[in-house]
């Protein structure tokens, strides 16, 4: 039997009870997604949990509207066609790897983000920052969790590196084993309070997952040596409730993150060179070597790593190129696939 368990204990604030009508709240029931399969919802509600299917008209609905894991719903059980996705305070996404690029939700309503590398090779700037942004253009709080404290002599470089990236997200070192990192974490983990880890296959999410949950619920791998690399363990995203009473989603290990439109959170996490960009003499300054160009001069005194800046510039414009429509896509598609046929027969020609 499933034990009672209070909405504010799944996660529940106020602003999402904006969405419902006196009658609604009367007639129907709220509840949380756990967890999402193609065809049916698991979802968690004050008295019982159980499987939701899907209907159909969800698959005609844009892939960001859809419920995912973290989601809020109020449904009538018995009603077929009554569930309603409730407004999100906060929805963690990607873009999804293929040649016409799709949003991929990871999860909503998250308080915290885990983002675990671990103290090794697999440590990388350029994919924390992406991490990084990800969290901040969705609203959650970011926090650095840095595995394998144990197995790393260098484990303060590790820390400042990690620090470095931006100044006021929290890093935590820990071993993913150990039983003290649940008191590490436990800022975070707060009855009604939901935490996502995201990190590398390798790194130690499960197991950390694991550890927090105080069993071995998830399986691990491990890694190879040569170069620090995992293999998938986790193989859908899924959210379980911790003994301290909060809540956490583990996630499949990406190696490539793709971001969509997250121009704001780039800019929080690279804020010091966007203050820079301000004393550009032209707004309109591309950052290209420019004539009067604040960040080439930056450079040029030696104020700014010339590598923080490439990654700057690199989702900057990956940012803008998510944020054209569908339609522009095609068409700039299009037109790059007449200028190569263009190329191909002058080359022929010149052959012949």
């Amino acid at each position: 039997m499933t034990p009672t368990i209070s909405l504010a204990e799944l996660g529940w604030r106020p602003l999402f009870q904006q969405a419902l009508t006196l009658d609604q709240l009367e007639s129907g029931v709220i509840a949380r997604v756990l967890g999402v399969d193609r065809d049916r919802l698991l979802l968690r509600g004050e008295q019982s949990q159980w499987h939701e299917p899907l209907e159909k008209r969800w698959h005609d609905v844009a892939i960001d509207e859809r419920p995912t894991v973290g989601d809020w719903v109020w449904l009538q059980p018995d009603v077929p066609g009554t569930l309603m996705l409730l407004p999100r305070q906060t929805l963690l996404q990607r873009v999804a790897s293929g040649t016409e690029p799709k949003p991929q939700l990871l999860a909503a309503n998250i308080d915290t983000l885990l983002i675990v590398s671990s103290c090794n090779a697999d440590f990388n700037p350029a994919r924390l920052e992406r991490y990084l942004a990800l969290a901040l253009e969705a609203g959650a709080m970011p926090v650095f969790v840095l595995t394998k404290a144990d197995l790393s002599s260098e484990v303060d470089h590790y820390r400042e590196a990690a620090q470095t990236l931006h100044a006021s997200t929290p890093v935590v070192v820990l071993n993913a084993l150990d039983r003290n990192a649940v008191d590490q974490l436990k800022p975070w983990l707060a009855p009604g309070q939901t935490v996502a880890i995201l990190g590398s296959s390798g790194v130690g999410k499960t197991t950390l997952t694991n550890t927090l949950l105080g069993e071995g619920r998830f399986s691990t791998a491990g890694i190879r040596e040569q170069d620090a690399k995992g293999r998938h363990t986790t193989t859908a995203r899924q959210m379980v409730h911790l003994p301290d009473g909060g809540w956490i989603v583990d996630t499949p290990g990406m190696r490539e993150l793709r971001l969509g439109d997250a121009s704001d959170g780039i800019d929080r996490v690279f804020d010091d060179i966007v203050e820079l960009t301000r004393h550009c003499r032209f707004a309109d300054c591309q950052h290209q070597g420019d004539q009067g160009c604040a960040l080439a001069a930056a450079l040029e005194q030696g104020t700014l790593d010339s590598k923080r800046l490439q990654r700057f510039l690199k989702l900057r414009r990956e940012s803008q190129n998510a944020q054209q429509t569908v339609w522009e896509r095609r068409k700039r598609y299009k037109a790059f696939g007449k200028m190569a046929r263009r190329v191909q027969q002058a080359k022929n020609e010149k052959k012949r």
